[in-house]
């Protein structure tokens, strides 16, 4: 009875300390549309403070052009790790007051307008000073990529940027390395800066609905935090055959130690 006993402890120590396949699986089901998650996702994003935005201003007067052009002489001289990072000394950046610095132009403010908005508040701007209404104006206005920083349990954790109009949170997370075997796709944590303030908001990766959450498209500087599963903190492996192997390897030095103290 002792041996069936411990037995049958050791083996529901293996069963509780695994991973259980269906945790490491996304987007498993069967998708319940909803229309109001989607309108949500298809508001135009609003810039905020620290956005970097690029802005492209053409003319059929080339030469006027030039002098809204930015430039900046460290641009050559850039290194990073990632591609596109030059950006940094070409683009705008979003200050502390909601305004970016146009050569010519001076400070516009960008605070809560939308890149199409921009984009017609400069148009606006060039025409009423600088442009004639017989020439050719195109004016370009765009986020220069999504920024967002992952951390807790993946591959690649730190600071990253997709360079897209869009990005969704699995490819946030497939950018990064993939989540760990002992991350919890169950409840990944979204913090993200609003105009309202800070807000945090968990999502469920297993489940076909997460397209239906209103954060499974990321915004520009959230935050990604991949909480790490119990089996973590027990440290008893997240498969069957590493827990069992754990668990004999703690019963083999139990065991030394109590036959060392005996001969002692």
């Amino acid at each position: 009875m002792k041996k069936t006993s411990l037995l049958v402890v050791l083996f529901s120590i293996i069963i509780s300390s695994c991973v259980p396949s269906k945790d490491l699986v996304y987007l498993q089901g069967n998708p319940t549309p909803s229309k109001e998650i989607q309108r949500i996702n298809n508001i135009p994003y609003k810039l905020q403070v620290d956005d970097m935005v690029n802005i492209s201003i053409k003319s059929s007067d080339e030469k006027l052009v030039s002098i809204f052009k930015k430039t900046d002489g460290n641009s050559g001289n850039v290194s990073s790790n990632f591609a596109g990072s030059s950006g940094y000394f070409s683009d705008y950046s979003v200050d502390s007051y909601g305004n970016i610095r146009i050569p010519t132009l001076g400070e516009v403010n960008v605070l809560g307008y939308t890149e199409v908005e921009v984009r017609k508040k400069i148009e606006k701007e060039l025409r009423e000073k600088y442009i004639r209404d017989n020439e050719n104006l195109f004016v370009s206005v765009k986020l220069s990529g999504i920024k967002y920083t992952i951390i807790g349990e993946i591959n690649s954790p730190g600071p990253k940027v997709i360079f897209q109009n869009k990005v969704s949170i699995i490819d946030a997370i497939a950018n990064s390395g993939d989540i760990t075997d002992v991350g919890n796709r169950k409840s990944v944590e979204v913090i993200r800066k609003t105009e309202e303030g800070t807000e945090k908001f968990y999502i469920d990766l297993t489940n076909i609905n997460a397209f239906n959450s209103e954060v499974f498209y990321i915004k520009p500087n959230d935050y990604i935090n991949v909480i790490p599963l119990k089996q973590k903190a027990w440290g008893t492996g997240t498969t069957g055959l590493q827990s069992l192997t754990t668990i004999v390897s703690i019963f083999t030095l139990i065991t030394s130690t109590i036959i060392l103290a005996r001969n002692l």
